[in-house]
């Protein structure tokens, strides 16, 4: 008798645990727009070449991303960003589809070469002053708060060309004027600037994996032409470092007292998980995360690189002088997080040493990204739901606990998660119908944006969310396979189609009940694998 009510308190306690855990998935679909403070941005957002089109047109010089998609081989399926969206000429009805979601914010970025045809070496380009112009007074019209980013990947052609890019120092005093110029331009109705998106994922696609312009680097990463994976990235990074900081001293100087805006920086940021319950793999994902995400803000903050950068990389990590490090410190008023999901983390040190067949030769046994290795697998299963993007997992748990990591590293710093999206399965096989009803889309935000509530009721100073991305667009080397947008974009016709989860925002953002009913279908594996 005693054994049979021990198995039915175990049963019992199962069910319970299970039920517990359907509830609190319950909590997340139910997220509300009243637990995130009073003022916080809801907003969407895109970037200049993803989306504008009209490559050259009204004065626009080539830039760096015109001249690579160009290049035989180098996107998907051959595609260009040469219309994309053709938001240039649609951006009056691209605002109206913002307004009707009930954004009260919009991050986009400006083109380098449509407002600086040739950097320095030419006059501005008035038609694109005018084009921007004419974007941000109709945002503000509608009542949607501008965010804009000065460098989203593109710059142009000719500062590649006569400077090497970002590995040439005398890219950072191009891109002060560049910021001096928009400033000038926009700073009256533009509050929040970012200065550069994803310093350290450029730095990791352009200079390590050499998939994005100029396309540089080395064995094991990669079978480039020209290229040094392990020493370039820095070199670029801290050409935007310093570039940023130039830029932020400028606006504070002469811009901010009289506008009243913010000047921050972005970083791609996963969460990193330890693949072993063990110490080495909990230092590595530690590692992982300085790597990435410390690596532009430490110097940003505290004016000097992580501690274990300096350790592993040794003297391939460039140094800042004793003026560059109090130009630096201090230099950002936000930060910009943009996450997509969680990875597991290997150590590659003290596998090394152990086994020579080691899984980490393919790369992990470089200081350049702090001897490990990141997976999304473990024993055969994901770490979570796979999306349309490889590497890409649905772990919601992974944006508290990224929020989180900012909060204890940079203390007080206000934070806006700048993207953070859903890339649908099977793009190229599923139909614009079935695009639209991109339940998994509705999903993920609702989870992530309770994850994020979560971590703002524990103190983080969290102020805005944008979804990436407003439209479906060019998604870089992915050409226009990977689809993120709330609307479906049909490239025949390039008309902007609702998907069921723009209507959700939509209703999430009003406060309007779903007028069409969603029935949200879930096994109990289905539900347990979102916690």
């Amino acid at each position: 008798m005693k054994s049979t009510n021990n198995s039915f308190n175990c049963f019992f306690l199962v069910c319970l645990l299970l039920l517990v855990s359907v509830n609190s998935f319950e909590e997340q679909q139910n997220v509300k727009r009243s637990e995130f403070p009073d003022g916080f941005l809801f907003g969407a957002t895109t970037s200049a070449y993803q989306i504008e089109g009209a490559f050259l047109e009204d004065g626009k010089g080539l830039s760096n991303w015109d001249v690579f998609s160009h290049t035989k081989g180098r996107i998907k399926n051959g595609d260009t960003g040469d219309i994309a969206d053709d938001h240039y000429h649609r951006f009056l009805e691209d605002v109206e589809l913002m307004h009707s979601l009930g954004l009260n914010s919009y991050r986009f970025s400006i083109s380098w070469s449509r407002i600086l045809p040739r950097g320095r070496f030419g006059k501005v380009n008035i038609a694109g002053i005018m084009f921007y112009n004419k974007l941000i007074d109709s945002l503000s019209l509608k009542g949607i708060t501008p965010f804009v980013t000065l460098n989203h990947h593109d710059h142009p052609q000719e500062l590649e060309e006569k400077y090497g890019g970002w590995l040439n120092p005398l890219m950072q005093e191009e891109f002060t004027y560049f910021a001096q110029i928009c400033f000038e331009s926009f700073g009256d109705r533009v509050k929040y600037w970012t200065t550069i998106n994803e310093p350290n994922m450029f730095a990791e696609m352009a200079y390590v994996r050499g998939v994005y312009p100029p396309a540089h680097c080395s064995p094991p990463f990669g079978n480039c032409s020209v290229g040094n994976s392990d020493t370039e990235p820095l070199i670029a990074m801290h050409n935007m470092l310093l570039a940023h900081a130039k830029a932020a001293k400028l606006y504070r100087e002469h811009f901010q007292s009289k506008h009243g805006g913010l000047i921050g920086i972005v970083v791609h940021a996963f969460m990193y998980k330890p693949l072993r319950n063990d110490d080495f793999d909990r230092d590595a994902a530690n590692r992982a995360l300085v790597f990435t995400a410390a690596w532009v803000f430490d110097p940003l903050v505290y004016g000097y690189y992580p501690r274990e950068m300096r350790q592993y990389l040794g003297s391939s990590l460039p140094r800042f002088t004793s003026d560059e490090g109090k130009l630096i410190k201090d230099s950002t008023d936000f930060i910009g997080v943009n996450h997509y999901g969680t990875l597991y983390a290997k150590d590659c040190i003290y596998s090394s040493c152990v086994c020579s067949n080691s899984s980490c030769i393919a790369g992990g046994d470089h200081p350049i990204h702090g001897y490990l290795i990141t997976l999304g697998e473990k024993d055969g299963v994901s770490i979570g739901e796979p999306t349309g993007m490889p590497r890409f997992f649905v772990v919601p748990r992974g944006m508290e606990e990224i929020v989180d990591y900012m909060k204890k590293r940079y203390p007080n710093k206000p934070m806006f998660v700048t993207e953070n999206g859903y890339s649908s399965l099977n793009p190229t096989t599923a139909q614009a119908d079935e695009l639209q009803h991109d339940i998994k889309r509705v999903e993920f935000h609702k989870s992530y944006l309770a994850s994020l509530a979560r971590a703002i009721r524990k103190g983080a100073d969290v102020r805005g969310y944008f979804i990436w991305s407003l439209m479906d667009n060019f998604e870089w080397a992915s050409g226009y396979e990977l689809k993120f947008g709330l609307y479906y974009v049909d490239r025949s016709t390039l008309n902007r189609v609702p998907k069921l989860s723009a209507k959700w925002y939509r209703d999430f953002l009003t406060g309007e009940k779903t007028r069409n009913a969603i029935s949200f279908k879930h096994t109990q594996a289905d539900q347990l694998s979102h916690k």
